[in-house]
């Protein structure tokens, strides 16, 4: 019988300088955010800024899950109405031509319990991209990132382009004599594939109720698996996910597995360090949702202005039963708010969170 590791504040350690770390951390992002807003006049994310869909969805809970999976949001077979919004990592409007990583926002709606934070919202975000790992995998690690980040909105379409291609060319060399890849290798080596056929996940760790977690989303329907590995046309235009998504999306439906990795073992699966692939010969990723995206319009223009101006995104939006572990998640409780506010504030608008599907406008 597998032994799971039971959740304990105590499997949290912080760093001795972890607040000066993610002061210096939120000054860069606030430095990018600054540019990035500047070049376009209007503020944007700090990550994720580009959108390539936003959908109305649900997240239905699977019925007879075992007790180590029926925890916190998937303790019961319930429903809850989701909002979904798919996007690029960079903080700024790129081409699509370029190759990043590509993220999965979910937003539950209705999410009942005692929240991580004292926010009074109702909702569970689960933030997902598709990578496994984060390179820069704890606070100190990802301060050197954004270093990289900073120097981004000054580089063209073009040089972002031939960077990750020479990515590409050292990742295959150093797999191909089994030498491990650099963090800024591994960041910028990303594939240039159909978003709706990826593999998405949180990379770093969260309270699963008793347990300890990563979370995943797995292409379910036979239409997204098809699409895994498909590239890119680079003929297409700089907008090419975005119009990928919405030709899908307006005759078609898309299933996608919500899985829980537990951990069960805290040295080989640590919690304070994102970098480190959880073994699956230690922990399977174990299915316990499956998230139903119905045929919709998936972009627009009401729906991009309410999810890229409006909504925000954060794993700090969530229930204490599924609090963000480790000490990137840790520096996210100050980051996301620090983006959220130079946003709304720059561009004038009040920030919302939903409490019924119905504010996601058509």
């Amino acid at each position: 019988m597998t032994s799971y590791v039971r959740y304990s504040p105590d499997l949290e350690q912080p760093f001795p300088d972890e607040d000066e770390l993610v002061r210096q951390v939120v000054a860069a992002m606030g430095k990018a955010n600054q540019q990035v807003a500047d070049k376009h006049r209007h503020g944007l994310r700090d990550a994720h800024a580009k959108s390539h869909g936003v959908l109305a969805g649900e997240l239905r809970i699977q019925s007879g899950l075992p007790a180590h999976l029926a925890q916190g949001l998937f303790a019961a077979p319930v429903t809850y109405p989701v909002i979904v919004r798919l996007s690029s990592a960079p903080g700024d409007l790129r081409s699509d031509q370029v190759p990043v990583q590509r993220g999965l926002a979910m937003k539950v709606i209705g999410a009942p319990g005692p929240r991580a934070l004292n926010d009074g919202f109702t909702t569970q975000d689960f933030l997902l991209v598709n990578h496994p790992t984060l390179p820069f995998g704890n606070i100190a690690e990802y301060a050197k990132l954004q270093g990289i980040l900073e120097k981004q909105p000054g580089q063209s379409d073009q040089q972002l382009q031939l960077t990750g291609a020479a990515a590409r060319v050292a990742a295959k060399a150093l797999t191909r004599v089994g030498r491990p890849l650099p963090p800024a290798v591994e960041t910028l080596a990303a594939a240039n594939d159909h978003v709706l056929g990826e593999t998405f996940h949180s990379m770093a760790a969260l309270r699963y109720g008793d347990h300890v977690a990563k979370m995943s989303a797995a292409p379910r329907s036979a239409n997204v698996r098809a699409l895994t590995g498909s590239h890119v046309d680079k003929k297409a235009s700089e907008s090419a996910l975005r119009d990928l998504v919405t030709d899908f999306f307006a005759s078609s439906s898309a299933e996608y597995d919500i899985r829980a990795q537990l951990c069960t073992d805290i040295d080989r699966m640590p919690v304070e360090d994102a970098s480190v692939l959880w073994p699956e010969e230690l922990s399977p990723h174990q299915t316990v949702a499956v998230l139903h995206l119905p045929a919709q319009d998936a972009y627009s223009d009401a729906r991009r202005r309410y999810a890229d101006d409006v909504l925000s995104f954060s794993p700090w939006h969530a229930l204490e039963a599924h609090r963000p572990l480790g000490s990137i998640m840790r520096s996210r409780r100050a980051a996301y708010p620090a983006s959220s506010d130079f946003r709304h504030g720059f561009n004038g608008i009040e920030p919302q969170e939903p409490s019924d599907i119905k504010e996601l406008p058509a």
